[in-house]
């Protein structure tokens, strides 16, 4: 729950921006800032003597994954209402179940398909397509949901053997050249003041402190008990957009993440029963 809450917080110092700085911009000066102190504490640890363990094309593919579903957030986040765009990356844990199914072989029964399909659909009445309120930023959204399974994917094929840590640092540190690349090729620096920042300094400490206690949590809980509190971003989402933003998410997205989330719990809970050991 606490690293939800760093996740939410540092999209929200970001949304503060109100779009003023170039998502590549963004990009780059939050990862430095994020990089460094990934670095820093790995130092302290001494972990960064075994850096060449990083150095490989699944730790590349992985980064890459996080990079595109980091530049996919960012536009959709400077369009979206703060629920809405929470309320479509609860589809996240079935878009992992879907992706294992299709491209690590693991075997999904129906009523986890059937699951699947009725999160999805608890999707499309979240983003509406084809009615007024629908917004091509949803879509944005959705992408970056994709990207980041992808990322979950690969993450489950990453050896055991890999400090945390460094496959932090390194995709900190692919992203701070992603979103440098991508000033370099707009030719645009906006220059920053003094409160903006800071804010990026903030969404930097913040967004560690989610790295930092998620890793914490799946290292030291049960996967199975510690994955449903990944829904509390969503509660995170909607007090910090009504108390900062002033946004009160409508109907269509309160019934929509009702959906999802119940099918991403149902989904939790037939793994949890598939692998429990049968009674003697």
């Amino acid at each position: 729950m606490l690293a939800m809450m760093g996740f939410v917080i540092n999209d929200t110092l970001v949304r503060t921006l109100d779009g003023a700085l170039p998502v590549g911009q963004i990009m780059a000066t939050r990862g430095v800032l994020l990089t460094g102190l990934i670095a820093l504490i790995a130092w302290r640890q001494q972990v960064l003597k075994h850096w060449r363990q990083v150095v490989s094309v699944l730790v590349l593919r992985r980064s890459f994954a996080e990079g595109m579903a980091t530049v996919f957030f960012l536009i959709a986040l400077m369009q979206l209402p703060f629920a809405n765009i929470a309320a479509i990356l609860q589809a996240l844990p079935l878009a992992v179940t879907l992706g294992a199914a299709l491209f690590l072989g693991e075997p999904v029964g129906w009523r986890r398909w059937l699951a699947i399909l009725i999160g999805l659909a608890g999707v499309l009445i979240i983003i509406r397509p084809g009615a007024d309120g629908f917004q091509i930023a949803s879509v944005f959204a959705l992408i970056s949901v994709l990207f980041a399974a992808a990322r979950d994917l690969l993450t489950r094929t990453l050896p055991k053997g890999i400090p945390s840590l460094l496959v932090a640092a390194a995709t900190s540190l692919f992203i701070t050249l992603l979103g440098t690349s991508m000033m370099l090729i707009q030719g645009h620096w906006q220059p920053m003041n003094l409160h903006q920042l800071t804010t990026l300094a903030g969404a930097a400490v913040f967004l560690f402190f989610g790295y930092f206690f998620i890793i914490l949590g799946m290292r030291t809980g049960d996967i199975a008990y510690v994955v449903p509190f990944r829904y509390t971003s969503l509660l995170w989402a909607i007090v910090l957009g009504y108390f900062v933003f002033a946004e009160v998410p409508d109907a269509y997205t309160m019934a929509g993440s009702a959906i999802v989330v119940m099918m991403g719990l149902f989904t939790l809970y037939r793994e949890i029963k598939l692998r429990r050991p049968p009674a003697a």
